[in-house]
């Protein structure tokens, strides 16, 4: 369901990035106006983009294989890399053209018809961008929100470049126009940076620290007394889905299908906490007698050390892989 709808969503970026960019380059062939063209070349990258983010959006959804046995959700990282590569070269190309336009001047026409249709453009990018922002954090799709940031930022820069025209038109000093390309052109230039950014972090499975605290929230929470500790925790991000593992210390006499329905009870406790797909895989080691001191299991039978009290599971300590002692020595 979720990757039907993550394939609509693209598809509408792609069918709208394809009728503002026409209307753009319209405006600029009206105007003559360098920041029209700015936001009009701009535009083209969106074209491009949305294919390539509908393409990855197909791709991320396809079921597991022996090739991908963790999916395919990695490649809408590479759909948000391969925009902000674009929009990187854009925003050079754009800022150069900018200072060739400031050294030789150029005149600028019929600048109501351009803002009026620039104006148009904006507020359909502002919508379009609204929408698949939202719907992209809740189909938990890096594509379609980078997709819509692009197009919040092409928005901006389409009133940027209204705002410049309006000046000129009202002052008559065509420098307003060049300025307001000299600005977008930075803009741009960052904006691609960091999406670039982000899609390294993501290929390069860098920490999602708001849902590794989310994990440890939901399992201090609902500890149980056989969880002595939990450590190692690890999250990968796959796209929309989720690859956790991590090591619980368990009594070390638990016998095989006891391990195992405790191991189970974290597993279905964590996938129950998200509306993705979560696979986890959860390492049973068996406690020593170390861990009496911070082990709450009642009844016990081969108690060594009388309980002190439970070690707090927080991402100072949890994401380490060694098991957890209390600040205070034990003593027999």
């Amino acid at each position: 369901m979720f990757a039907s709808k993550r394939n609509r969503f693209g598809l509408l970026s792609l069918v709208v990035s394809v009728v503002l960019v026409v209307t753009k380059f319209y405006a600029w062939a009206l105007t003559h106006s360098q920041a029209a063209l700015t936001d009009a070349l701009e535009s083209i990258i969106n074209v491009f983009t949305s294919g390539f983010a509908l393409y990855s959006i197909y791709l991320s959804g396809l079921p597991k294989d022996e090739n991908h046995p963790y999916g395919h959700g990695k490649v809408e990282y590479l759909s948000v890399g391969f925009e902000g590569a674009l929009i990187l070269g854009a925003g050079v190309y754009i800022f150069s053209s900018a200072i060739q336009a400031l050294l030789h001047p150029h005149t600028v026409q019929q600048l109501d018809w351009g803002v009026l249709l620039l104006g148009g453009t904006a507020v359909a990018n502002l919508l379009t961008g609204f929408v698949l922002v939202r719907q992209g954090h809740k189909l938990h799709s890096p594509a379609l929100v980078g997709d819509g940031q692009h197009l919040y930022l092409d928005a901006v820069s389409t009133l940027v470049s209204c705002a410049a025209l309006g000046l000129v038109y009202f002052t008559g000093l065509v420098i307003f126009d060049t300025v307001a390309a000299l600005i977008l052109g930075v803009v741009i230039v960052v904006n691609g940076y960091r999406m670039l950014r982000r899609s390294v972090s993501g290929l390069m499975d860098e920490s999602d620290v708001a849902t590794v605290e989310r994990v440890i929230a939901e399992l201090q929470q609902h500890r149980q007394p056989p969880w002595i500790d939990v450590h190692n925790l690890r999250i990968v991000r796959y796209g929309a889905n989720l690859h956790i593992d991590c090591h619980i210390t368990i009594p070390y006499y638990f016998s095989l299908e006891e391990a195992h329905a405790e191991v189970s009870r974290i597993e279905e406790l964590i996938r129950s906490r998200f509306d993705v797909e979560v696979e986890m895989f959860v390492h049973a080691d068996p406690c020593t007698f170390s861990a009496c001191p911070h082990c709450s299991m009642p009844d016990c039978p081969v108690r060594q050390h009388a309980f002190t009290r439970l070690v707090p599971w927080t991402l100072d300590n949890v994401v380490k892989n060694e098991r957890h002692q209390l600040d205070e020595p034990t003593t027999a």
